[in-house]
């Protein structure tokens, strides 16, 4: 008697095995659930939504850091919201990087002011100030003269940079800009030729005693060399006279 009913205890359990272990995996096997849009929502959140809809939050950081979002905020998910997935499955969040990122600030002189201010987006730096300097060259004309950070110096991201940009002065039709020479140096008659051939004149004359310097030779001038003057602009020059007054 004892031996019939051993093959029944066995697969009565069997029976229990599969209803308690193998049937619900089957049963899970074939369903799905729908991933709940969590952008938007803190971490802590939108890991209680995930896990109330059977899924799990893992922690992703988002490539650029944004200086404006709170690091625990979810910017991204994926699966994507609305997607069917199965139970269990691991939802990722991309958070907001929690440190600022530091890098060698770039080279921007020479650079035109468009190109410059891309390079700053791309390592999340501000460009908190244009100023703008005049230029006597088209080359010279919308690019960067100068820069608030120099080149190399290690920053974080989302530090505030200024820069100087070229700007091409526009002449007034049929008034021609030179640059003035330095006479310095030359006797009177050189000064005058070389300031006649530049499409300037002599100005006021200041005769100052030297009884050292040679006589006739120019030691002062006004405006001063290399800088810009409209054509027919009269230069003032001290010489050196060896008579006393």
């Amino acid at each position: 008697m004892k031996k019939v009913w051993i093959p029944v205890l066995l697969l009565l359990s069997a029976f229990l095995v599969f209803d308690r272990l193998m049937l619900p995996f089957y049963t899970s096997s074939g369903r799905e659930t729908t991933v709940p849009d969590v952008k938007n929502m803190t971490y802590a959140d939108a890991s209680r939504l995930l896990q109330r809809n059977g899924l799990e939050a893992k922690k992703s950081y988002n490539f650029r850091y944004l200086p404006d979002v709170a690091s625990d905020v979810v910017l991204d998910q994926v699966p994507a919201a609305n997607s069917s997935v199965k139970p269990g499955r691991n939802v990722y969040l991309v958070l907001n990087r929690q440190e600022k990122p530091s890098y060698a600030m770039p080279e921007l002189t020479g650079r035109p002011e468009g190109e410059a201010r891309q390079v700053l987006a791309r390592i999340g730096m501000i460009v908190d100030d244009v100023q703008f300097r005049a230029v006597a060259t088209q080359d010279e004309d919308g690019r960067v003269l100068n820069q608030s950070v120099p080149p190399n110096v290690m920053v974080k991201t989302g530090t505030a940079v200024s820069i100087i940009v070229g700007k091409l002065e526009v002449e007034p039709e049929g008034m021609k800009r030179v640059v003035i020479p330095e006479v310095l140096g030359m006797s009177f008659d050189q000064a005058k030729s070389t300031l006649i051939q530049r499409g300037l004149t002599v100005g006021k004359i200041t005769y100052e005693y030297s009884a050292i310097l040679v006589p006739n030779t120019v030691i002062s001038q006004k405006p001063s060399a290399n800088s810009f003057a409209p054509a027919g602009q009269s230069i003032e020059m001290t010489v050196v006279t060896s008579e006393r007054k």
